[in-house]
This record gives C-alpha cells, sequence and structure tokens, in this order.
C-alpha cells in the first residue's frame, strides 16, 4: 500500500471518496471490470487518487511516482495504459485497483504486479523511435477519409476527425488518445 504525507487541505473526505468509489464501481461494471473485492483498501486506493488530482490535476496512480505533468504521466492515470495486460498476466493492475473475476470471487489469490511501466530513458527513447517513423504511411498507402484514433487505455479505434471527448468504452479523456493512422 501506497502513503504519501499530505496536509489536511488535500485529504479528501469520506463523502467524497465514497461518490468515487460508487461512480467507478458502475464504470466497472458497465465495461466488463472489477474493482478489487476488498472496500478498505480500495477506498484507501480512491483517497490517494482523488489527493494526486489535487496535486496535479490529473489523478495520478496512487501507487507511482508522478513526474506533475500530464504529458508525461498520460501512461499512469487512473484507469492507466497497463491495467488491461497486467489484470490478464496477473489477475490486478499494479495498484490492485482493478482485479480479474476470480480474484474478485475469491477464487483465485491476489500476488504482487511487477511495475511494467517503462523507465524514464526507456519511455525517452520509445518517443524518439515513434516521431521518426511518424511519416511512414500506412500498408498498401490506404487513404482514409479521418484519422483513426486509438483509446491508448482500451484499444478502443474510432475514425473522425477529432477523438472523442470520452472512451465510450473505458471513459478516458481524449488525451489519452493518440493518432494511430
Amino acid at each position: 500500500m501506497c502513503h504519501v504525507v499530505t496536509s489536511p487541505a488535500e485529504e479528501p473526505t469520506q463523502e467524497e471518496v465514497d461518490k468515487l468509489y460508487s461512480r467507478l464501481e458502475r464504470e466497472a461494471k458497465q465495461g466488463g471490470y472489477n474493482l478489487n473485492p476488498d472496500v478498505e483498501f480500495t477506498k484507501e486506493l480512491l483517497r490517494g487518487i482523488i489527493k494526486n488530482e489535487r496535486r496535479y490535476g490529473y489523478r495520478a496512480c496512487p501507487c507511482r511516482l508522478a513526474a506533475n505533468d500530464k504529458k508525461t504521466d498520460l501512461d499512469i492515470i487512473c484507469p492507466c495504459y497497463y491495467r488491461d495486460q497486467d489484470v490478464i498476466d496477473h489477475g490486478a493492475c499494479y495498484c490492485c485497483l482493478y482485479v480479474s473475476k476470480e480474484i474478485a470471487k475469491g477464487e483465485k489469490e491476489l500476488r504482487p504486479v511487477p511495475e511494467r511501466r517503462p523507465s524514464p530513458v526507456e519511455r525517452a527513447r520509445s518517443a524518439q523511435f515513434l516521431q521518426s517513423t511518424a511519416s511512414i504511411t500506412s500498408p498498401g498507402g490506404l487513404k482514409l477519409s479521418a484519422p483513426v484514433w486509438r483509446c491508448l487505455v482500451c484499444g478502443y479505434l474510432c475514425a473522425r476527425d477529432r477523438p472523442p471527448e470520452v472512451c465510450p468504452i473505458c471513459k478516458a479523456g481524449k488525451e489519452r488518445f493518440e493518432r494511430f493512422m
């Protein structure tokens, strides 16, 4: 569990935590996800998410070190880019907010999840590579009437002039989309 010293002004109220819990629980069920069944643990994570939103202006994962730069931290804004693969591979996301159906039902034991996020050096190299290949055309010279946008959280694809304000699948904001083609 992550613990961060905060000022009293940053401390969320129980009402705020309960409201976020209810919303995320509803959205998780609608999207085919499961919140950690340990309600107290889950609410403590949500407390950290709310604190990070107050500090940084976005909901950075409470178990990772945020850079206080939204562009740098897009991959760790909850739900993070790594959630789905972590749940598939390990039964839970890194902070254990989202868990597999087996863990939610108590059929499988929750175990620590290794960090999947690349180091800052690896992320910088990846960004440089993507920029160097940005002008490559699609295979066969495929021409589309609109660009294709991909949600970096859940993989949702849509073809339109701009990304949607909110992903219809995982509810991630438009800044979490990348131009795919």
